[in-house]
């Protein structure tokens, strides 16, 4: 509980913008009970980023049920994403993973570590119902599965932006339309 609720203060400001003031008020736990708990302000923030990409993995193994038809699949990853980027206390927040990590990842290793092989994982994870669609014949067998993956994952990344640009949920829908009928085709509708 106490991580959730400084992953909610990271995701609303920033890594280097949130204090740890900040973190105090919003887990309820004093200085020495936060570096009791995480570590120090970085090992907390490191905690959150692992949470999140485990949340992820497990959001998008479930979405991809294979019985379902490809579209099907990817539109409920997208329909479930938008409306999880237009969620925040203070307003839409996007992907707490693109929205805070991206710009600590320019200076801490570990931070573009962990940023680098949470998008490995997404793009894996959208490569392989790919790969299974071909497989059944949902698609060509000669569609490149890597290179959708890729701009499946690019299209999640634009949809957080957008929405933490203050974008709508229409938007954000919209645009993952778009890609479903970009990888699966629009015939399919």
């Amino acid at each position: 509980m106490a991580l959730d609720q400084a992953r909610a203060a990271f995701w609303n400001t920033g890594y280097a913008a949130t204090s740890l003031d900040d973190l105090s008020a919003a887990t309820g736990l004093n200085r020495p009970s936060l570096y009791g708990a995480f570590g120090d302000k970085k090992a907390m923030y490191i905690q959150a980023l692992e949470k999140s990409r485990a949340e992820i993995s497990a959001s998008l193994a479930a979405a991809f049920a294979p019985e379902d038809h490809l579209r099907t699949a990817l539109t409920r990853v997208y329909e479930a994403t938008a409306a999880i980027y237009m969620r925040g206390d203070a307003g839409p927040r996007g992907c707490f993973l693109i929205g805070t990590a991206v710009t600590e990842a320019v200076d801490d290793p570990d931070v573009r570590g962990l940023l680098a092989g949470a998008l490995s994982e997404i793009d894996a994870a959208f490569e392989g119902r790919i790969r299974r669609a071909m497989e059944v014949g949902n698609l060509p067998g000669s569609s490149d599965a890597s290179g959708m993956a890729r701009v499946a994952t690019g299209v999640l990344n634009g949809m957080a932006v957008r929405a933490r640009a203050g974008g709508d949920l229409a938007t954000l829908r919209a645009m993952g339309a778009s890609v479903v009928d970009l990888i699966c085709g629009r015939a399919g509708r």
